[in-house]
């Protein structure tokens, strides 16, 4: 054989084995983590939200909860969202089984740059969400979907409708309500909002949701959340 062919076959044939090992590799969850960033979240709140997940991850707490699961080792994706028309993966899937891993993966969604578009689509997060989750390389025990938000859904299909065919895949859904009293537009924020994540976003055995009473306590409200899911 050519050697140039040789060694195009040799980088073929070692490609194609990372590629298998990769995608036989296990997490006890795969996590996505779908983060709203439509207009009614202002700059200050988008800091807040992104250092709450980069936190949280590296949070020994949680940390040990990774290290505590059968397989020791969680994948993430990290999405945005808002219009039923934008949905974004920041973070492609990452394994993460160490403080290395964590800390890398926090850095990264430093560096990543934000977008703000208008209306707030749920259903649209999920869906990408579960197309995610359909891709995931690695073998997990359960798949989550993670949807943090502070308003209800007003773009794209019903959300009662996307919830349940979600669910019916064998997909938990979980939720982390942001209670923020700071108005958007010169309008007050949606009331019972925790009450219309419980009713209408949230569904699949074991699933829940707990509210941040504001964008300042995120963080604690993240890292209470992921330590759940893992654990």
């Amino acid at each position: 054989m050519h050697r140039r062919s040789l060694l195009a076959a040799t980088s073929g044939a070692v490609l194609a084995a990372n590629t298998r090992a990769r995608a036989t590799e296990s997490v006890d969850v795969a996590l996505v983590l779908a983060v709203d960033v439509s207009r009614s979240i202002d700059e200050d709140e988008a800091k807040l939200q992104r250092e709450g997940y980069r936190d949280a991850v590296t949070d020994p707490a949680v940390l040990a909860a990774i290290r505590g699961g059968m397989v020791g080792a969680i994948g993430i994706v990290y999405v945005e969202w808002a219009g039923i028309e934008y949905q974004r993966t920041v973070i492609p899937w990452t394994r993460i089984a160490t403080e290395a891993d964590a800390r890398h993966w926090a850095e990264t969604l430093a560096r990543a740059p934000r977008a703000s578009l208008s209306w707030t689509s749920i259903s649209g997060a999920i869906i990408h969400s579960r197309r995610e989750l359909a891709a995931c390389p690695y073998e997990a025990t359960r798949r989550v979907i993670d949807v943090s938000g502070d308003g209800q859904n007003n773009s794209g299909p019903p959300i009662d409708v996307i919830r349940d065919e979600t669910v019916a895949e064998g997909i938990v859904i979980n939720a982390l309500p942001i209670v923020n009293d700071r108005p958007t537009f010169g309008r007050p924020p949606p009331p019972n909002l925790d009450l219309y994540f419980r009713d209408h976003v949230i569904g699949g055995p074991g699933a829940f949701y707990i509210v941040a009473e504001d964008f300042n306590s995120f963080g604690q409200a993240v890292r209470r959340k992921l330590i759940r899911e893992i654990a």
